[in-house]
């Protein structure tokens, strides 16, 4: 009987042990995987974080790159809105270079109420192209002549040394639209 005893004791014994051994075990296995699991938890966050990260950039370039186009195609319109008339207005000053004719013409008769209406009719037309953005280049006898500007129509000997590389006379105005050159004065150089 006693082995019996010592032998159920014993068996109570190692069956403790394993008990505890698997508690150690799995404590230890518990503790492995929520390391595990956290480093895998905190890749996830980092991941998820420079994922974050790299939409933020896009969306950021994304945004950047509509404002350009915005701001483009407001200054493409008002290009075009400035001259957007170009065409029309250069086809109409030859018109204006008839009416200083006719005026200057007009002017050497003595019809002094055909003058006037003429005149009338000319300011009307020269007002509603200045209005919308034409200016006169401005170019006089005696200017120092420069090419990106006047257009030399010819050259002839300098009357006096002081014109020599100078406008002598000007043929036909100049006009500009806005900043853009439309028409370039037409003037005779001094050689």
């Amino acid at each position: 009987m006693s082995n019996n005893k010592e032998q159920k004791h014993q068996e109570e014994v190692f069956h403790d042990e394993e008990l505890l051994q698997e508690d150690e075990g799995s404590g230890g296995g518990e503790g492995d995987s929520t390391q595990e699991e956290m480093t895998e938890e905190r890749s996830e966050e980092e991941v998820l974080k420079e994922e974050l990260g790299k939409e933020k950039d896009k969306f950021l370039r994304l945004f950047a790159e509509f404002e350009n186009y915005k701001k483009r195609t407001t200054r493409e319109r008002m290009e075009l809105y400035k001259t957007a008339g170009q065409e029309v207005i250069s086809a109409l000053l030859p018109v204006m270079d008839d009416f200083d004719r006719a005026v200057r013409e007009i002017d050497r008769s003595e019809d002094s109420e055909l003058f006037k209406g003429v005149t009338l009719i000319q300011n009307k037309f020269r007002d509603t192209l200045m209005g919308k953005g034409l200016e006169v280049i401005e170019v006089e006898a005696g200017d120092t002549f420069d090419a990106e500007i006047h257009e030399a129509v010819t050259q002839i000997p300098a009357p006096d040394k002081k014109l020599k590389g100078k406008v002598v006379d000007v043929i036909e105005k100049g006009y500009k639209l806005g900043d853009r050159i439309i028409r370039h004065p037409k003037v005779v150089v001094g050689k």
